[in-house]
């Protein structure tokens, strides 16, 4: 290992901080008199002295070892980084490992000229350092953000992975929890706070990854030794009311928790790999308020044509789009909005994710026989007004629902589909008549979740080639200025900042109606559609670029793979 080496300084700090106006001479004597008198680090003093703030000081720093200040806040620890240095240390030191980069091992810290600090780092990581510079209160906000569960799963991980662990044996704390069912407990706790949707649990060759989807994109979050991977699976099964000895066949559970006073169930899935058995976890918080139909990115068109669709007394509306597009968060805003107290409103869910007073929900429980179908049939004896049926996926399910709109009811529902016309002929591979399908259809909603702009690291941008053709092709050649994330600490280094629907909402009037019932192609019915002025997804996205909300990048990401 090669001894670490410091750069080679010509003046000293004071000096630089003086030439800069950052500090004045006579701040500067007074300075060197108390560490003189006291001893201590110069920066320390200046800064309780408060002649000088942290961010100025590493600005001064920074001139002075010839070295960039590394913003913390845009450039995130990597998980495998992370690894490299205990806590202890980095807290101890007021240091954080940043990333690593071929055999080095690249480490922000408050005082990069600490050879003995960065030869003691080498020692511990086995790997040649490259120390950067970085503000000390922002090394110590990354430390507890970063840090964060990490620490703490490691520390339990290693104790049921160890020979002498065995999860049959009843090893509990105060609360009667196992070591492994505390893990679960971290691992969920942390997806909560990061936003996630789901935690993938997944073994790899020689480890076991966990990654968690967070606005819709999967990101590497702790790499665990691969004999984690029983003990995890085997108590999240037993948590979520699964088969433990059943690990060749698919399962499916569901268990509740709760985080930080929230309220969280979480839907668990198995399955076998070649590298064995992983699960998934899909986090559900019910905690969170139902979102109004106007904060779902709806265009003040598009969203008056929807709103007229929800006035009808009787007939189907479709909601369509692939999974994690927003179709349930779309339908619960919706039947959130009609008026309950005049009206018997009943819904058939798998699961029910919100509980909404004066509303009746029923959870369907296909092992015991109740099925969309079957309780779509059933509640029709009981007299409702409104029906909200989770998702259409059979032909049965199909048929019922559509007779219910024929007779005076209005039926809110989910298909899987490209688009509005896709969900059309989607009803018509179900075996609906297209008579029965044009007389019951109000209208389609098609809907996807694009990412936002990260509104902290916000900055402009010159688009591609491919982003700016594909901008024109929708908007014209109208000037604008783009924007996008540079990444940060707010936005896990990705640039993007939770998310916002785009939408495409097919009338089904008269001329839809014949088209349908005269079989016409997917490209005729589509053509018409614009004809009619239908906004496309695509056409929404980029409107939503022009206001700065996205990128071409992500509308290209998100809508036009499905190749039309």
């Amino acid at each position: 290992m090669e001894k670490a080496k410091g750069p080679t300084l010509k003046k000293t700090l004071g000096e630089v901080l003086v030439e800069t106006d950052l500090i004045y001479l006579e701040q500067l004597e007074i300075a060197l008199e108390i560490q003189r008198k006291n001893g201590g680090l110069f920066g320390d003093i200046l800064i309780e002295q408060e002649y000088i703030t942290p961010s100025d000081l590493a600005m001064g720093l920074s001139i002075h070892l010839n070295m960039p200040v590394i913003d913390l806040r845009r450039h995130l620890p990597t998980p495998r980084a992370l690894k490299m240095i205990p806590i202890s240390t980095a807290k101890k030191h007021t240091l954080i490992p940043l990333d690593i980069v071929g055999d080095l091992l690249v480490v922000v810290m408050a005082d990069p000229t600490d050879i003995q600090v960065i030869e003691d780092l080498q020692a511990q990581s086995k790997m040649r350092v490259e120390p950067s510079l970085g503000v000390p209160s922002d090394i110590h906000d990354a430390i507890n953000l970063h840090y964060r569960a990490s620490a703490e799963i490691e520390k339990k991980v290693r104790e049921f992975t160890t020979p002498e662990y065995e999860i049959t044996q009843t090893k509990t704390d105060v609360h009667g929890q196992t070591v492994v069912t505390e893990t679960i407990d971290l691992l969920v706790a942390q997806a909560v706070r990061d936003r996630a949707s789901d935690v993938h649990i997944e073994p790899q060759d020689n480890e076991l990854r966990i990654r968690y989807r967070i606005d819709g994109i999967l990101h590497d979050i702790d790499i665990l030794p691969l004999s984690a991977k029983s003990p995890l699976l085997s108590s999240m099964k037993i948590m979520a009311g699964m088969n433990i000895a059943e690990q060749r066949k698919p399962q499916d559970g569901q268990f509740s928790m709760v985080v930080e006073g929230r309220n969280i169930d979480i839907r668990a899935a198995t399955t076998e790999t070649i590298h064995g058995e992983r699960a998934t976890l899909r986090i559900l918080d019910k905690s969170l308020s139902l979102i109004e139909l106007d904060q779902l990115g709806f265009l003040p068109d598009t969203l008056n044509t929807y709103q007229k669709m929800l006035k009808s007394s009787f007939g189907m509306i479709l909601v369509c789009g692939p999974t994690g597009s927003g179709k349930t968060t779309t339908m619960y805003a919706s039947i959130n909005q009609l008026d309950r107290s005049k009206q018997n409103i009943m819904t058939v869910e798998d699961p029910v994710e919100y509980r909404l007073s004066g509303i009746n929900q029923i959870q369907i429980n296909e092992k015991a026989g109740k099925t969309f179908a079957t309780g779509l049939r059933s509640l029709m004896r009981h007299d409702p007004d409104i029906i909200m049926v989770g998702e259409i996926r059979d032909g049965e399910t199909a048929d019922i629902g559509c007779q219910a709109a024929l007779t005076g009811h209005l039926v809110l529902s989910s298909v899987h589909a490209n688009d509005t016309i896709g969900a059309l002929f989607r009803l018509m591979d179900l075996d609906v008549e297209p008579y029965v399908i044009s007389s019951s259809l109000v209208g389609i909603i098609a809907q996807r979740m694009i990412r936002r702009v990260c509104p902290h690291c916000r900055t402009d941008y010159e688009p591609t080639k491919n982003e700016l053709a594909a901008y024109r092709k929708e908007m014209g050649k109208k000037p604008i200025t783009f924007f996008h994330g540079t990444g940060c600490n707010f936005c896990n280094r990705t640039g993007y900042l939770g998310r916002v629907g785009v939408f495409e909402i097919l009338v089904i009037d008269e001329e839809i109606r014949e088209m349908v019932v005269s079989r016409a192609t997917s490209g005729e019915i589509r053509e018409a559609a614009y004809a009619k002025g239908m906004v496309t997804m695509r056409h929404d996205g980029m409107i939503k670029v022009s206001e700065q909300i996205t990128t071409p990048a992500e509308v290209l990401r998100g809508i036009f793979s499905i190749g039309h």
